[in-house]
């Protein structure tokens, strides 16, 4: 908001008063009219009330939109090249290299932009163990944008923390303020720039509140595994015992966040994490959800997030006279998300700290409807499957995406958050599943009886009686079947599941249209894993399906 009258606004009696030594002049932010220092979530709904950005609804969650953008311009997304870092990048699709020079002059501008205007700041870090944690600023020209920091990063603990606070990274997201491309050199108004050199990152045209997480995300990527931390876009759970840890890798609408947040296991996290020497380690301090059409009885522990205090409802729709939600209608996007702290789920670890993974899930949703529904994977397989990231993207997490499921391959599961090349990723992940003896399966949470259009998605029922046999040791137990074309090994017999389920070519209409759509599938999987091929060892190579 630019308050040209200068009105006092709700909190503006307390912005100074968790203000750290370490100042915004320092990022170059000057002459604003007011800077928001670490508001609490009850300081900040009354700046968004106030400033028109969001309504509060019934039991208490603030709903807002995200405005044009409605999810992650992953297109719009740079990284600037210079010479400390541009030897370790991927460059390419989802790494696109900006100028120096070009960065300068759009920081610039961004500088005039903010004068005489308010902002909101956010200090915090991001990863919650002390060996690897990340001291993060966040700035934002929207006070929701500061309360979706709030509960995405973890926040400090007193007044004396925040004080001599120093971020070793910095995001600025200013909606408003847009690139002109000419002159930018930008694909359009919207862009997402880090700059590892200044440890800045400075986001514009887009409201989406995803892009904030992810470039931290985007960060620790590349950080991290340089002190021998892997970095996973994944959630975690852990049993009863410390070592009973389960990571599933999936793309958004994979099932990440759902699957994870099991009444009986405790969440570690729900969507980025590190896996140190000493166990797993969660990123962020809340969970970003996608919530359309959430079910009170299959996700009762996020449903019930819904209707919190604290909570940021994004897109979603609700009647503005009985200010009850509905989070069946995607009139706006079906990319509808729910925001809110990690203590909200009553099972969650809330010290973001595990041990090593006795299990990794590599979650697909197969529109094709061919995969198995289940299945174990052997190391090389594993690693084959990490780096692949297949998948069918749904639901619009993605400018440009529709309703239709769209076949993609992402590597690590999380392509354009990998800084480094995906097979510096496989390789840490082979070396320390090997250490602690995980085993590996892939989740098919996509389509059964045919492809998208024609067969049914699986029950998540079954999807999460095949998930309890695979964590408890019950598949152990069973016989199992070596699929022909990529050579999983199949379980014969699931407790909870039936049988036929288990044999994906037996619940299609013709088996020879089965057969058909399978191959077809592999040659995407041999065509696209050529461009990894040679980075990877040969046995990872042999894993891939067999024409």
């Amino acid at each position: 908001m630019n308050n040209l009258l200068n009105i006092q606004t709700p909190a503006q009696g307390q912005a100074h008063a968790l203000k750290a030594e370490y100042s915004l002049s320092n990022h170059g932010l000057t002459n604003l009219r007011l800077a928001y220092w670490n508001l609490p979530p009850e300081a900040l709904y009354e700046e968004i009330v106030f400033r028109g950005e969001g309504r509060v609804v019934n039991q208490g969650p603030v709903v807002v939109r995200s405005g044009k953008h409605t999810a992650r311009a992953a297109q719009d997304k740079y990284i600037v090249r210079e010479s400390s870092t541009e030897e370790d990048i991927w460059w390419g699709e989802h790494n696109r290299p900006y100028s120096r020079v070009m960065f300068e002059a759009l920081f610039s501008r961004l500088q005039g932009f903010v004068q005489g205007r308010d902002l909101f700041v956010q200090d915090c870090y991001a990863g919650a163990h002390p060996n690897y944690r990340l001291p993060v600023r966040i700035v934002t020209e929207y006070a929701w944008h500061s309360l979706f920091a709030r509960n995405m990063f973890i926040p400090l603990r007193n007044a004396e923390e925040y004080r001599t606070h120093v971020p070793q990274f910095t995001v600025i997201a200013l909606p408003s303020f847009r690139a002109f491309p000419p002159i930018d050199g930008t694909r359009s108004e919207t862009f997402i720039v880090l700059n590892f050199e200044q440890q800045l990152a400075i986001i514009g045209g887009t409201g989406y509140s995803g892009e904030i997480k992810k470039s931290i995300f985007t960060v620790l990527n590349y950080l991290l595994p340089k002190e021998g931390v892997m970095t996973m876009h994944c959630s975690a759970n852990q049993g009863d015992d410390p070592d009973d840890v389960a990571l599933f890798f999936g793309l958004s609408g994979t099932g990440k966040t759902t699957l994870s947040a099991d009444p009986s296991r405790k969440l570690i996290g729900d969507d980025e994490h590190g896996w140190a020497d000493d166990g797993v380690f969660n990123f962020e301090g809340g969970c970003y959800a996608k919530v359309i059409r959430l079910s009170p009885t299959a996700e009762p522990e996020i449903y019930a997030c819904t209707q919190r205090f604290g909570t940021i409802l994004e897109n979603v729709i609700y009647d503005p006279v009985s200010r009850l939600i509905d989070l069946d209608d995607d009139e706006i996007t079906e990319n509808t998300r729910a925001s809110y702290p990690l203590r909200y789920i009553e099972n969650a670890l809330l010290e973001g700290h595990g041990g090593h993974p006795r299990n990794v899930i590599l979650l697909t949703c197969d529109a094709s409807g061919v995969m198995p529904p289940i299945a174990r994977l052997t190391p090389a397989q594993a690693m084959y499957h990490f780096i692949s990231g297949y998948t069918s993207k749904v639901g619009g997490t993605e400018v440009g995406l529709g309703e239709e499921p769209e076949i993609t391959f992402s590597a690590c599961f999380g392509a354009p958050f990998m800084v480094h090349h995906p097979a510096r990723y496989a390789e840490l992940l082979a070396r320390k599943m090997e250490r602690h003896g995980t085993t590996a399966w892939l989740l098919n949470t996509g389509w059964v009886g045919g492809p998208y259009g024609v067969g049914k998605r699986i029950s998540i029922s079954y999807t999460r009686a095949m998930l309890r046999a695979a964590l408890s040791g019950a598949l152990d137990q069973v016989d199992y079947y070596s699929e022909p074309v990529f050579g999983f090994q199949v379980p014969r017999r699931c407790p909870g599941v039936p049988d036929e389920v288990l044999y994906p070519a037996e619940s299609w209409p013709s088996k020879a249209a089965y057969d058909e759509k399978y191959r077809q599938l592999a040659a995407r999987f041999v065509e696209n894993f050529k461009k990894y091929a040679a980075a990877v060892p040969e046995e990872v190579q042999a894993a891939g399906p067999k024409l």
